[in-house]
């Protein structure tokens, strides 16, 4: 039988903290609340009446059961308060010696059987745990913010943890309603060791002007469906906190290049800019605390472009796969004349009927309307030779992901159409700059990288060369704007924003899995509960399918050489086995 716990103790009462003494207290456990000061405890006691009043405000809280939660909760200062609890929670700053300090004291003051734990997110609850003369009832339970919204608990055992301890925190987490993961000691455990290393790198894209801050996070919540950008994320957790989490996993994990905090990050928790909690971090917010940005010198106000883009009322779309078919119903749907182009008539004929049942679909769903529809499909000249481009305005490309392929096109369509005409690339690896130099027009040359399924994804990257034009540039925005899409603009770097920050991340997943630190399914748990992703790792991989998951990690690779992101050798077995993904009915699942 596991062990009932009727007290609880929670040490610290930041905003962590004290949303962890109300998930106890929601389920009906007694709760002795302590910090260090009057000061410190006064300003804990409003962290939790401030969340409740919220959710009573929200209507997720009966008034009642607010009174009744608050009545559960004691408040006290010093740690002499929890000595007949039966589980205390330390939720203190990311420090090792001051942690190590409390579970010495609290040790002292705990009673024998009391199990000891940390909400540590980073450091080692091992070092930890040697502090007290208890170290086998010593564990991590890792709750994410807010507590008392997000559904998972890190469980985290060291090498001594007494197995009736993990079994006992495990039926608590039941009891609490959590969704737990039970995983061994290790720096960043699952979410973190996933999280940060794709925030760093978001830094890195920032520091290096590559994109700017607005950019960056739209592309992610955009093409990737994120509730929040890297960059608005890593304000909302503080920089102080992710930069004290980046050093420890640095130091703690293998000295991973990609772990080492990014000079800017250190800068700006230097100078005080700390994110939402100091009113500015790589946004500038109303006041401390506040979640609404204002504008600061880094808002960009849109202005009419310079040069004027090109009038464009045509255009055409050479390509006869999913992405082909989407962008030509995007293109169509938003006004535009187009002229798809494929090899056959026989595979003309395929997009067409691809076209015409998505947007058939739009009209059962009650999205369009039939008039719509046809008049939508009265807009699209289907043909088999590119000699039929002669006269639009604006080509994309969205053909095989072949550099060969792709540079023999554009050689073609420097021939065939007409001076002026932007032509544009979909890929979403290959470098934009090869097809440019594939033609005696390169400032006409740019990346136009919709995202699968294009009608429904609101995101284009406007990939720039180093020889696209002012005017080029400006006429992919006006088009992108026209579409409805929003156009994040950013350099021909191999994997461009979304691309960049993703796969790498999927790849330290996979990384993860093959060292048996957790299975799948608790990997894919730890994003979706702990970070709201929409999906988890593996589910994504399986859907994008594990040969273009690779296809596209090796190239990240070859071009920045980071050791970090060679391709997990696990993610080449299964490609070389046929194991792809839903595709072919078997991958990571």
């Amino acid at each position: 039988m596991a062990r009932e716990f009727s007290s609880v103790g929670v040490v610290g009462l930041g905003t962590m903290g004290a949303g962890i003494v109300e998930v106890f207290a929601r389920n009906g456990i007694d709760v002795v609340a302590v910090e260090i000061s009057d000061v410190a405890l006064e300003r804990g006691q409003a962290n939790l009446t401030g969340s409740t009043d919220r959710a009573v405000a929200r209507g997720k809280l009966a008034p009642a059961d607010r009174d009744a939660l608050l009545a559960r909760v004691d408040f006290q200062v010093g740690l002499a308060a929890l000595h007949s609890v039966d589980l205390v929670i330390e939720a203190a700053p990311e420090r090792l010696d001051l942690k190590q300090r409390i579970f010495a004291e609290l040790d002292r003051v705990c009673k024998a059987e009391a199990i000891l734990a940390t909400n540590t997110s980073s450091l080692s609850v091992t070092e930890i745990a040697v502090a007290t003369a208890r170290p086998d009832q010593v564990i991590g339970i890792h709750f994410f913010n807010p507590a008392p919204v997000m559904k998972l608990v890190e469980i985290v055992r060291t090498v001594v943890t007494a197995a009736h301890v993990v079994a006992d925190v495990e039926a608590l987490g039941k009891r609490l309603g959590k969704v737990d993961v039970t995983i061994t000691d290790r720096a960043g455990f699952i979410a973190n060791a996933l999280l940060f290393g794709y925030l760093n790198h978001a830094v890195d894209m920032f520091e290096s002007r590559y994109a700017t801050r607005e950019d960056i996070d739209a592309a992610l919540k955009l093409g990737c469906g994120l509730p929040m950008g890297p960059l608005a994320l890593l304000d909302l957790i503080g920089l102080d906190t992710a930069y004290e989490i980046l050093d420890t996993m640095y130091r703690r994990g293998g000295r991973d290049r990609r772990h080492a905090p990014v000079p800017l990050l250190k800068q700006m928790v230097t100078a005080g800019l700390l994110g939402r909690k100091t009113g500015r971090g790589f946004y500038t917010y109303e006041r401390p605390g506040s979640p609404k940005v204002v504008p600061d010198e880094q808002t960009t106000t849109p202005v009419a472009p310079t040069p004027a883009p090109a009038t464009v009322t045509t255009i055409g779309v050479v390509g006869s796969g999913t992405m082909a078919a989407g962008i030509i119903e995007v293109f169509a749907t938003a006004g535009y004349q187009v002229v798809s182009v494929t090899q056959e008539k026989v595979k003309s004929t395929t997009v067409s009927e691809t076209v015409g049942t998505s947007l058939d679909r739009s009209v059962a769903q009650g999205r369009r309307s039939e008039t719509d529809r046809d008049a939508t499909l009265s807009r699209i000249n289907w043909s088999s030779t590119l000699e039929d481009l002669a006269d639009v305005d604006l080509v994309v490309e969205a053909v095989t992901e072949e550099l060969s392929v792709k540079k023999t096109l554009f050689a073609s369509l420097d021939e065939i159409c007409k001076p002026g005409v932007v032509l544009a690339t979909t890929t979403s690896s290959q470098p934009v700059i090869e097809m440019a130099m594939a033609t005696q027009r390169p400032t006409d040359v740019v990346g136009l990288h919709f995202f699968n399924p294009a009608p429904e994804t609101a995101l284009v990257e406007i990939v720039q060369t180093i020889r696209t034009s002012a005017e080029t540039t400006a006429t992919a925005r006006a088009v992108c704007a026209t579409l409805g899409k929003t156009g994040v603009l950013c350099g021909d770097r191999s994997g461009f924003i979304v691309n960049a920050l993703l796969f790498p991340y999927l790849n330290d997943a996979v990384r993860m899995l093959e060292a048996s630190y957790a299975t799948a399914d608790d990997i894919d748990h730890a994003m979706k509960l702990g970070c709201g992703y929409p999906v988890g790792p593996f589910e994504l991989l399986d859907v994008v399918g594990l040969d273009v998951a690779l296809a596209i990690q090796r190239e990240l690779y070859l071009e920045l050489r980071e050791p970090g992101f060679a391709p997990v050798p696990l993610l080449e077995h299964l490609v070389t086995a046929g194991y792809l993904g839903r595709k072919t009915g078997r991958g990571f699942r």
